[in-house]
C-alpha cells in the first residue's frame, strides 16, 4: 500500500508536536511517561525559586519543583507543587525551606523530621525561612550589591558628561594645559640644576656661609665670652642699696609735699590761708604808709626847734605817690 506525501507529512508533524510537548513538559519538571507522588509546600517569597529547580534532601537531589501557584489573589502566599523523584520516606513533621548559592541558582531543603507517619501523595510540608551563614551573607550581600550597581550607574553618567566635555575645543584646551605643564617641568628641572640651577646656587652660598662661621668660631666665642662677663659683672653689682635708697628719698619727698599741702604747718598756712596773705598785705601797706608819713612829715616825730615851728597837718591814710624815675633811681 503506497502511502501518500501527504499523510507522511501529516504523521511527522504529529510526531513532531509531540517530542516538542514532551521536552518541553520534562524540561519543566513534568514526568510526562510516570505517575509520581507529589507533595506542596506554601512559602511567602519564592525569592530566584524557579520550575524544574531540585529537591533535596541531606544534599540528595530528591525531586523538583513542578509547580508555583498564587493561594489567593492578593498574593498572600505562593503554593509550590514538588514532584518527587526518588521512592523515599519523608516523615510529615519534616520542614522545608529556600536555599541557594552564591553562584548558582535556588532550591528546596527538607529537614526530616522524627515523626514515625510519614507523608503520603498530596501532602503539604510545613516551611521556614532560610537561616544560616549562607542567608546571613546573601542579606548582607543584597545591599551592597544595590550601592554597587548604583556607582556603577553614577560612574557610567559620569564617563558619559566627560565623554560630552570632552569636544574639539576641550581637547584643544587640554592639550594647552598640557603644553603648560610641561614648560612648568622644564623651569622646575633647570631650577633644580646641580651646577647653574638657582636652588644650587643659593645652597653654595649657605655652604659658603657656613664656612665662614666655622672659620670665626673663634671670634664668635671669644664674642660670646665677653658678653658673658658683662652679664656677669652686672649681675655681681649691688642695685638693691641703690634702690632702696631711692625709695627712702621719694618717701621723704612725699612727706615734704604732704607738709606743703597741709594748712597745720607754717607754709602750709602761708600758702593756703587766704587770711594771712590778706593781713600781711595789710601789714605792708601799713609799714609803706608809716615809711611815707615819716618821709614827708619828719618834725611830727622830731621836735626839734632847728627845723623850725611844728607840723601840725594830719598824718597821711594811703601811700604817698611817688615819682616813677624818682623810685627807680633810687
Amino acid at each position: 500500500m503506497k502511502i501518500s506525501n501527504e499523510t507522511k507529512v501529516g504523521i511527522l508533524t504529529i510526531v513532531s508536536l509531540t517530542v516538542l510537548i514532551i521536552g518541553f513538559n520534562f524540561l519543566k519538571g513534568k514526568d510526562v511517561f510516570s505517575r509520581t507522588k507529589k507533595i506542596y509546600a506554601v512559602f511567602n517569597e519564592l525569592g530566584t525559586l524557579e520550575k524544574s529547580n531540585e529537591v533535596k534532601i541531606n544534599g540528595l537531589p530528591i525531586g523538583t519543583v513542578y509547580d508555583k501557584q498564587e493561594r489567593d489573589k492578593d498574593v498572600s502566599a505562593i503554593v509550590v507543587t514538588i514532584s518527587l523523584t526518588r521512592d523515599i520516606n519523608i516523615p510529615k513533621n519534616s520542614v522545608a525551606y529556600i536555599s541557594s548559592s552564591l553562584v548558582g541558582s535556588s532550591y528546596i531543603i527538607i529537614e526530616k523530621g522524627d515523626s514515625k507517619e510519614m507523608m503520603g501523595n498530596g501532602d503539604t510540608l510545613a516551611t521556614r525561612l532560610e537561616t544560616g551563614i549562607l542567608g546571613d551573607v546573601k542579606a548582607q550581600m543584597n545591599p551592597t550589591m544595590a550601592r554597587i550597581r548604583d556607582v556603577l550607574d553614577s560612574l557610567k553618567e559620569t564617563l558619559s558628561g566627560v565623554n560630552g566635555m570632552l569636544n574639539m575645543e576641550n581637547k584643544a584646551y587640554l592639550k594647552q594645559t598640557l603644553s603648560n605643564l610641561s614648560q612648568a617641568s622644564n623651569a622646575l628641572n633647570g631650577l633644580l640644576d646641580n651646577q647653574h640651577g638657582a636652588l644650587a646656587k643659593t645652597l653654595n652660598n649657605a655652604q659658603a656661609m657656613t664656612e665662614n662661621l666655622k672659620n670665626n668660631s673663634a671670634d664668635i666665642t671669644a664674642t660670646i665670652g665677653n658678653a658673658k662677663k658683662v652679664s656677669e659683672k652686672l649681675a655681681a653689682l649691688e642695685l638693691q642699696p641703690t634702690i632702696d635708697s631711692l625709695n627712702a628719698m621719694i618717701s621723704s619727698l612725699k612727706a615734704t609735699t604732704a607738709k606743703l599741702n597741709s594748712p597745720d604747718g607754717t607754709i602750709g598756712a602761708l600758702m593756703n590761708d587766704r587770711t594771712l596773705y590778706n593781713k600781711l598785705n595789710d601789714a605792708i601797706l601799713s609799714a609803706e604808709i608809716l615809711v611815707d608819713d615819716l618821709r614827708t612829715h619828719p618834725k611830727r616825730y622830731v621836735n626839734l626847734s632847728i627845723f623850725g615851728k611844728k607840723d601840725k597837718t594830719g598824718p597821711l591814710t594811703s601811700p604817698a605817690k611817688k615819682d616813677t624815675a624818682a623810685a627807680a633811681g633810687n
